[in-house]
This record gives structure tokens, sequence and C-alpha cells, in this order.
């Protein structure tokens, strides 16, 4: 089933974010864009290197009013922790949200009940929050900040022109396709 234009749920939950502890909500999401960033643990091998990814890019989505949240089953107090010990996730200054119950992780449909943890997944929500754009892969897969901050962009850019679409490999200032008409000639 697809999660495309899909209301995100009512949620409340605990957040580190920039060395305090604070409660992240729905409303917060709203208004703005947002990317809910899912991986398995705090602590693990492929989830570092995601996430100082995106902490590279992060003045780039937030130039473009887009909001990261990464989220993981684990607690905030681990959160703090891995965040205290580790330099590579003290490069972090995007909320990680903490999701010990699986509210969060269900509602985007990457709880992987088993195991108890999240796939991992990207969501691209826009400010009515709804999704419009996601990504859910293999957990021995890592995946690339480039690429969502593509997507961020071409999702963008789609919400302000209805009458146009971007291609493969779109960018900002690149050709766009206007269907109906660039269709002609392509048969």
């Amino acid at each position: 089933m697809s999660m495309i234009q899909k209301a995100v749920g009512d949620f409340s939950v605990q957040a580190f974010h920039n060395n305090a502890f604070r409660t992240v909500s729905k409303a917060d999401i709203l208004g703005m864009w947002n990317v809910f960033f899912f991986y398995p643990a705090d602590f693990t091998f492929v989830c570092p290197t995601e996430l100082e990814d995106l902490a590279i890019r992060y003045d780039d989505f937030k130039a473009l009013n887009c909001e990261i949240y990464s989220v993981s089953c684990d607690t905030h107090f681990v959160h703090k922790a891995w965040h205290d010990i580790s330099k590579t996730i003290q490069k972090i200054t995007f909320p990680m949200l903490a999701d010990p119950t699986g509210v969060l992780c269900r509602d985007f449909g990457v709880m992987i009940e088993e195991s108890g943890v999240a796939e991992r997944g990207d969501f691209i929500i826009n400010p009515e929050g709804r999704i419009v754009a996601y990504e859910v892969i293999a957990g021995n897969v890592g995946r690339n900040a480039e690429e969502i901050f593509r997507r961020v962009q071409a999702s963008q850019f789609v919400a302000a022109h209805s009458d146009e679409v971007c291609p493969a490999r779109w960018k900002p200032g690149a050709k766009t396709l206007k269907p109906g008409l660039d269709l002609v000639g392509r048969i």
C-alpha cells in the first residue's frame, strides 16, 4: 500500500536536540517541509555514516525550510549517550526523535516487529503534514543525503508548479516536463 499523500498521525515523542531533551509533536512539523529519517538503532554500523552524511548537508536542508528528524526505537537517553561518546554523532544538530514504543515506526510502516527496530526509511513530509516521497530499503544498505536533498527540492518545485513534473536527475534550474505537451514526439 502506498504511503503517498498519507497524513502523518498525531504523535508526541521525546527528542535529544542541541544537548537537551524536548518534546516534538505533530504540531511542530506543520507549516514547513520535513524529512523523517528512520534507522534501526543507535550504536550500530551503517547508521552513523548516514546520520553524518545528513549532518554535513543539514544547513542546505534548513535553507529550504526543511527540518530533519532522525528516528529510531531508542530512548532519548540512549540518543544522548551515543552523542556523548561518538565524535561522528556529535556533528548532528538536527533533532533525534526517540520512538521506544514504536508509535512513529508503525505510523510510517517501517517497524520490524520481530526485532523491535525500524527499517531504513526516509520520508519527505509537506507543510500540510502529508507524505509526498519516501524510500524504504534493506538494513544493510546506507542512504545518500544528496539524493534525499534532491528529492526535497523536486517535491518543493512540483508543489509550487502543479503543471510541471521533474524528470530523472532533475536539479533546480534544469528543464522540467509539462504532461501532455512533452509527450508529443517521444512515442
